[in-house]
C-alpha cells in the first residue's frame, strides 16, 4: 500500500505531478547527511525530464519517487518546470556530482560508499578514480549491474553484508530505483539513490561535458553526441515540455 510522503516538512514543487525538492547541491548534501546520522534506510532519487515522463507511464516507478525521502532537480527541464510552476530551483542536482561529493564526505567521516551498476569492470575503475580523488574514500564495494531482477534478493544480501551507510546504483530508470526499492529492507543503507551514468563518468569511461557546456545547461545534447544511444532519452524532452504546458493537478 502506497504511503504518501509528508511535504508539509519539506519545501517541494509539483511537477507532473511527482514532488521535486527545492534544493540545491549544498542543501541535498546537508539532508544526506542527516540520513546517515539518523541511520534508517531512506531513497534518494534524482530526478530529470525523461525519468518524471517514466514514472507517469509506470504506475510501479511513480509511488517510489512519490514516496522518495529526497527528490533532486537533475535536469534543465525539471529547472524550467519549476520557474514555470512559481516556484524555482536555483541549480541543477545530479548523480555526478552527488556520487563526488558524498565520497568527499567518505573521506573525512568514513561513510561507508558501496557502487552497484554500469557494466562489468567498471564499477571498480570507478571506485579506483574516486579513491585517488578522494584518498580515505571508503568505499566498501562494488559490483556491476548486469544480472536479471530475479536474481536481486541474492545480489542485496551480499551488498548487506558490507554494511554500506550509502548504495549508489547505476542501473538506469526504472530498474535502479525498482531495486532501491524491493531491497531497502535487507541492504538496509542508510542512503540509497539511483545514479544512472555515474559510475560511468566516474571510471573514465564517459567523459563529463566542459563546464561551459554545463553552464549552458546542454550537458543532455553533449551525452547524446557522446553517446547516440542517450538520443532516446533526449526525445523524451520535448514530450515533458508538452506534457508540462498541458499539466493541471
Amino acid at each position: 500500500m502506497e504511503t504518501a510522503v509528508d511535504l508539509g516538512t519539506r519545501d517541494c514543487v509539483e511537477i507532473l505531478g511527482f514532488p521535486v525538492d527545492r534544493v540545491g547541491v549544498g542543501e541535498a548534501m546537508e539532508r544526506i547527511a542527516r540520513f546517515v546520522r539518523e541511520g534508517e534506510p531512506r531513497v534518494v532519487v534524482t530526478a530529470d525530464a525523461a525519468g518524471l515522463v517514466l514514472a507517469q507511464e509506470d504506475p510501479e516507478f511513480a509511488s517510489i519517487v512519490r514516496q522518495a525521502d529526497l527528490v533532486t532537480p537533475d535536469s534543465v527541464g525539471v529547472l524550467w518546470a519549476a520557474r514555470r510552476a512559481g516556484k524555482p530551483i536555483g541549480q541543477r542536482v545530479s548523480g555526478v556530482d552527488l556520487v563526488d561529493l558524498v565520497c568527499q564526505r567518505s573521506s573525512e567521516e568514513g561513510w561507508r560508499v558501496f557502487l552497484l551498476g554500469s557494466a562489468p569492470g567498471v564499477a571498480e575503475m570507478a571506485a579506483e578514480r574516486l579513491r585517488l580523488r578522494h584518498p580515505g574514500c571508503n568505499i566498501v564495494g562494488s559490483r556491476h549491474g548486469y544480472f536479471p531482477a530475479e536474481s536481486d534478493e541474492v545480489v542485496a544480501r551480499e551488498i548487506a553484508e558490507t554494511r554500506p551507510d550509502v548504495l549508489f546504483v547505476a542501473m538506469g530508470m526504472p530498474r535502479q530505483e525498482k531495486f532501491i526499492w524491493a531491497t531497502r529492507s535487507i541492504i538496509r543503507a542508510k542512503v540509497a539513490m539511483g545514479v544512472g551514468g555515474s559510475l560511468d563518468v566516474h571510471s573514465g569511461r564517459v567523459r563529463r561535458a566542459p563546464r561551459w557546456v554545463q553552464r549552458l545547461c546542454l550537458e543532455w545534447l553533449w551525452r547524446s553526441l557522446l553517446n547516440p544511444k542517450k538520443l532516446s532519452k533526449a526525445r523524451q524532452l520535448p514530450v515533458f515540455l508538452w506534457r508540462v504546458l498541458r499539466y493541471r493537478p
